[in-house]
């Protein structure tokens, strides 16, 4: 690992020009490129407080042993250098949305005699005319297949076409009416590229018109009594519709776009694009990256932009117009950049409303499904959970891996509704039946709740095992079986299998472990009710959301219960490192650790259900903050009402005498009530 204060270059010698920077490692391979507007700033950010910076960052300073630069005049130029860059040295530290393929383009070669449809890839040339990007090769062959009995253009190649002219016999494709057989002199070849024009008219967009052209001369024909082709014209209109209806209208203007959205964590960040031309969805395309930087959305979007347009691979195809969720700081030089790929003016821009907005919500939300679909897929590979409890175990220093993990995090605005939340985890899976939602009193700040809630939790396991006589946590992990895919299989007190069948979704509603009732896997049970000892088994691994302060108040909070057999750690968000007690730095996991992602997961999920108990106290209290005021009217008797009328609306337009059929509420009361929500004060009698 290098020192970066080793190869930091001289104070005054970086200039205040903008202008594209290479970080070197040992052996001189280019490592890392980017651009800046101010050398020296941005450059002096990677030395200022090399330990605060990204992980990913810290990561390449350390390991490169030289920075060079370049500066240039504009913004623009310095765009157009790092894409070059990064296109001949390929640095490992850049984001990467490419994948190891091209995408597909529908391709018609206008620069031959007898223009041929067909599936390209690779390189762009000239006089070939693209429709595309498509996902899958078969989509394209799929929308042939329709529209060659509209337009019966050649799709054959040199060779088959040369054969048939000179056997004089088309191939099927020609017997069969989806190719007009101009090697055999069925048409000529202005007809046969009237055909194709009008192939790509339709694609381009026309689609309206070309339906219409059709149905004019089917009318023409019905009324030549030429009925056989007039039901030819009718099949064809109905094969052009069902290919427009598998390229759906998402933009009325007809709107030649290319539509961007990213979901992100601090490690990975995925980006959704749907290509549209003509106001349809033509093709979509997607990655998952990692960050290797702390980006913001607008800095995800420019790399974006630099990476995937104006590259070999069919990227050239640069839109109109670009719509993203933000714009980056050099949008305006982006915007000339993306201009000059394209020979004409490219707007860059974030849509507020109308079509446009929505369907830049639309990606956005496929988007985050991808990223969701990229970190479960791990989660569901017994091989993957194994090897990431070993990693955990590995860099904690635990003797077994931590078959049973427990995760807390406190919710709270400034102090108010304060909540915490316990989510378990055995064998890498959730186990919902088990996650505990804590109602906080007294807290004045996180690390306070943080204690209390482990207090609470820990005092209940004590009291159970005191009450069962049952041994501590060793003997508690003796009981598990080893790892299966749905964590069933384990024994009960009694030695007796559970038979694992499905808990309830999403765990109790109440404070200390108000959970369902049903038996539960690998937790103690009380022989005389046969239900489970709420908090009885006890974790191998503790995690606490948060750093060093978070893990200090736990490891106090246990150590006052002696409480001295379970690991615990914390999971901090901002670099995501892994802290322990009393150590003085953190444990850095590898980015593409099994055992990182695990605990990730596990720390987001005891955040989701945090803030969902907090939201729904925060909800309940704002809704009878009204019913506060009416003097006389207690907790019980305010539930009573909205209970008997469903909602304040309903109570507010309810008369005197309807609220007097509340039990408990008496008719002063009533018309305090009213007076409250600004109510009619009348009885039903009036």
């Amino acid at each position: 690992m290098a020192d970066p204060s080793t190869y930091r270059p001289a104070p005054g010698t970086i200039p205040e020009a903008p202008g594209v920077y290479r970080f070197r490692d040992g052996t001189g391979r280019v490592i890392y490129v980017g651009k800046a507007k101010n050398l020296r700033s941005r450059l002096n950010s990677y030395f200022a407080d090399v330990w605060g910076l990204h992980q990913r960052t810290q990561q390449m300073v350390t390991t490169a042993e030289a920075v060079d630069w370049v500066t240039v005049g504009t913004e623009v130029e310095a765009l157009q250098l790092e894409y070059t860059w990064i296109k001949q040295y390929d640095p490992r530290f850049n984001v990467r949305y490419r994948d190891d393929k091209s995408y597909p383009y529908l391709a018609v070669t206008l620069d031959e005699e007898f223009p041929r449809l067909q599936v390209m890839r690779g390189a762009k040339r000239k006089g070939v005319r693209y429709f595309g990007p498509y996902s899958h090769a078969w989509a394209i062959r799929e929308t042939l297949d329709l529209l060659l009995r509209v337009f019966p253009a050649r799709t054959c190649s040199a060779g088959v076409f040369k054969r048939a002219g000179q056997v004089g016999r088309p191939c099927l494709l020609g017997y069969i009416g989806k190719c007009s057989a101009p090697c055999v002199g069925s048409v000529s070849a202005e007809r046969h590229r009237e055909i194709v024009d009008d192939f790509c008219d339709f694609m381009a967009g026309r689609t309206d018109t070309m339906v219409r052209k059709l149905e004019r001369e089917m009318a023409e024909a019905s009324a030549e009594l030429e009925f056989e082709r007039a039901a030819r014209l009718r099949d064809d209109i109905a094969a052009l519709r069902r290919a427009m209806e598998k390229q759906t209208v998402v933009l009325g203007d007809g709107t030649d776009a290319d539509v961007v959205a990213f979901a992100d964590d601090p490690l990975e960040a995925a980006v959704q694009v749907f290509h549209v031309r003509g106001g349809r969805v033509r093709g979509q395309r997607g990655w998952v990256v990692e960050k290797t930087e702390d980006l913001t959305t607008g800095d995800l979007v420019h790399h974006f932009c630099t990476q995937v347009y104006g590259g070999e691979h069919g990227e050239a195809d640069v839109p109109r117009e670009l719509l993203v969720p933000e714009l980056p700081a050099d949008a305006d030089a982006l915007a000339d950049w993306l201009s000059t790929h394209r020979g004409s003016r490219v707007a860059l821009r974030v849509p507020q409303r109308g079509d446009k907005r929505a369907l830049l919500e639309t990606v956005g939300r496929n988007a985050t499904d991808a990223l969701a679909r990229h970190k479960l897929k791990r989660a569901g590979d017994l091989t993957t959970r194994s090897k990431a409890l070993d990693e955990i175990s590995e860099a904690l220093d635990m003797r077994t891996a931590p078959l049973r993990i427990e995760c807390f995090d406190i919710s709270q605005i400034q102090g108010t509704d304060v909540v915490a939340s316990m989510v378990v985890f055995e064998d890498g899976l959730p186990r919902k039946s088990e996650y505990r939602r804590f109602i906080i009193r007294g807290a004045t700040d996180d690390l306070s709740a943080m204690s209390e809630v482990l207090r609470r939790r820990f005092a209940r396991y004590l009291d159970a095992r005191a009450e069962t006589g049952e041994v501590g946590v060793e003997s508690a992990v003796d009981l598990a079986a080893p790892i299966t895919a749905g964590g069933a299989g384990r024994l009960d007190a009694d030695g007796l299998a559970d038979d694992g069948a499905v808990r309830r979704g999403d765990g109790g509603a109440g404070g200390d472990g108000a959970g369902g009732d049903e038996p539960t896997i690998g937790v103690l049970v009380d022989p005389t009710t046969g239900r489970p000892r709420k908090f009885a088994y006890p974790p191998q691994l503790v995690v606490v959301d948060g750093g060093a302060p978070q893990v200090a108040a736990a490891a106090q909070a246990l150590a006052e219960l002696g409480i001295d057999d379970v690991a615990l750690c914390g999971l901090a968000k901002r670099l995501e490192e892994v802290w322990l007690p009393d150590d003085e730095f953190p444990v850095i996991l590898p980015r593409a650790s099994e055992g990182l992602y695990l605990l990730q997961r596990v720390r987001d999920e005891a955040h989701r259900f945090a803030i969902t108990f907090h939201r729904q106290r925060r909800s309940k209290r704002m809704t009878t903050s009204v019913l506060d005021s009416v003097p006389g009217l207690g907790e019980v008797r305010r539930k009573a009402l909205l209970r008997h009328f469903g909602s304040l609306k309903r109570l507010s337009a309810a008369t005197v005498d309807e609220i007097t059929e509340v039990p408990g509420v008496g008719r002063r009361t009533a018309e305090a009530i009213l007076t409250a929500l600004g109510g009619d004060q009348r009885s039903s009698t009036d």
